[in-house]
């Protein structure tokens, strides 16, 4: 069983730690929707982060997020301890990221270490060290736990995800299964660019040693053909030069995907390539490029050895799976898109709730629609008004700006896309001669025509705006007709005005259809047709 300690101390076997960092519950209650803020530092093998959530419970936010490039685990196969200038910088950041903590109003800093530390001579005396200077207490986690936790991180951004998560330090690289929102299988290795740097023997002698280790963890993992999940900076930094190297245009990590055909092409890039020219040109930072050739051996044997069907890159890792531990499981259950969509609409909307109110309006067109686009109709619905403050002239391109590049999990890059335009048309009838359009092409006509079809529903709907509970009307739609049908109370009908009708008739074209509007009694339907 893995272990979690300040050096060591026991993970029950649930699996969730009740001592050490985690023995302090994060939600005063477990059915709260808002998260207290909470900061977390990750020491690593080559950076030393810190991280401070704040938000939606369910898809915490990022309120402070600070990387420093320390190198702590350089040179450890030499010399078997942490660099002593990795070791002088890492101080410095725990001693600046406490100030910043108080600054803020943490009550504590959860501090976990990894592979350099728990590996060094003199980790136990660095861990001390800290807490002489800081008051910080850092734990130092096992591979295995770090898997987990990394994995867990995967499983806040993706509920129900299965597959194989890969984590990659500077001195190790982790592998976990995961399957039915659980963690299974899980193992840890040398296999981290620090330590493959200091191989003796060059590329011929680490190749062998790659295809040694790799074989060595399939044999104790077994089969994993499902999708890939890759954790870590240096993933990221590969994912940033793929990115470049097909000319892809929306640069958000999270969720980008890859294939196996498209990640060989990429490590073969790198190979051929100057480092420095693809450092500059990706906007990778040079500490993280001169790794990038190491990390990228691994994943060339990575894919070859598990075969994944396809390959997906998480922002979300270790730090987001130490939250994701403190989760009961009727949180961990919670669509993390639509609860940041909720947080978002408490937030910022003019009215807070109207979005449910729209969202169930606007439902008739919606009647069989499949699962995941009615999730996106409601998660659009709930973000229609949170960008209202931007100024009219761009208030469409705020929306879809972003839409797109908002930190939201459980979210496919081509959602975004479908989501963004969908809140540019809230705003906007067309789409074109926007500095958007290079991203198009990400979905379809049709998906295009679809997310038209929303916004301009929103876009009407909004002209209906009374209080949130109050009866709107009602939308009828007969596909097979082409016949859409406004029924209004009579209270609602001065609310129909001629903005509201070019709304309504705007709608309507886009939907290719005949539109009849129509007043009833309460409760009751009376045809009275007021415009066709």
């Amino acid at each position: 069983m893995a272990q979690l300690t300040e050096h060591s101390p026991p993970v029950p076997e649930t699996g969730v730690a009740d001592l050490g960092p985690f023995s302090k519950p994060l939600f005063e209650d477990p059915s709260a929707r808002k998260l207290a803020r909470v900061g977390v530092v990750d020491v690593g093998s080559n950076s030393v982060r810190l991280v401070v959530f704040d938000g939606a419970a369910r898809s915490p936010a990022y309120f402070y997020n600070e990387k420093i490039m320390c190198a702590l685990g350089a040179d450890m196969a030499d010399t078997g301890h942490l660099s002593i200038e990795g070791r002088a910088r890492a101080l410095s950041a725990m001693k600046r990221f406490k100030k910043l903590a108080d600054g803020m109003g943490l009550s504590e800093l959860t501090c976990v270490a990894t592979a350099a530390v728990r590996d060094a001579t003199d980790g136990k005396a660095f861990c001390e060290e800290v807490r002489q200077a800081t008051g910080l207490r850092i734990w130092v986690i096992d591979g295995e736990e770090e898997a987990r936790l990394s994995a867990q991180g995967v499983l806040l951004g993706w509920p129900g995800a299965y597959g194989l998560v890969c984590d990659i330090g500077g001195s190790s690289m982790e592998l976990a299964e995961i399957s039915g929102g659980r963690v299974g299988r899980r193992v840890t290795s040398q296999l981290g660019p620090l330590k493959l740097r200091d191989i003796k023997g060059g590329a011929k002698a680490r190749k062998a040693h790659i295809k040694e280790v790799m074989e060595t963890l399939e044999d104790r993992m077994g089969s994993q053909r499902d999708r890939l999940f890759l954790v870590g900076g240096s993933w990221r930094a590969i994912a940033r030069i793929d990115m470049l190297r097909r000319g892809y245009p929306l640069h958000v990590l999270h969720e980008y995907r890859m294939t196996r055909k498209s990640v060989s092409a990429t490590v073969e890039y790198i190979r051929k390539n100057d480092v420095e020219d693809l450092r500059t040109l990706a906007g990778v930072s040079a500490t993280r490029a001169a790794l990038v050739p190491y990390a990228a051996e691994v994943l060339g044997r990575l894919i070859k050895t598990f075969k994944p069907k396809d390959i997906a890159i998480s922002s979300y890792g270790i730090r987001e799976g130490m939250l994701y531990e403190q989760m009961p499981q009727r949180l961990r259950d919670r669509d993390p898109l639509i609860e940041a969509c909720r947080f978002a609409e408490a937030k910022d909307a003019r009215m807070p709730g109207f979005g449910k109110a729209l969202n169930s309006f606007i439902a008739p067109l919606y009647k069989s629609a499949s699962g995941p686009r009615k999730r996106m109709v409601k998660a659009a619905c709930l973000l229609h008004d949170v960008s209202w403050r931007a100024h009219p002239d761009y208030r469409a391109e705020v929306c879809f700006d972003n839409a797109t590049r908002a930190n939201l999990g459980g979210l496919k890059h081509s959602e975004r896309i479908f989501l963004g335009l969908a809140l540019l048309h809230r705003y906007s009838n067309k789409r074109e001669n926007t500095r958007f359009e290079d991203l198009y092409g990400m979905i379809d006509e049709r998906t295009r025509l679809e997310a038209e079809v929303l916004g301009k529903a929103m876009r009407f709907g909004a002209m209906l705006w009374m209080n949130k509970d109050e009866e709107r009307g009602e939308l009828r739609w007969f596909p097979q007709k082409k016949q859409l049908e406004l029924w209004l109370t009579p209270d609602m009908v001065p609310l129909f005005g001629e903005v509201a009708e070019a709304r309504l008739s705007s709608l309507a074209s886009s939907l290719g259809a005949n539109v009849t509007v129509k007043t009833r009694k309460r409760g009751k339907r009376v045809p009275d047709q007021i415009s066709a």
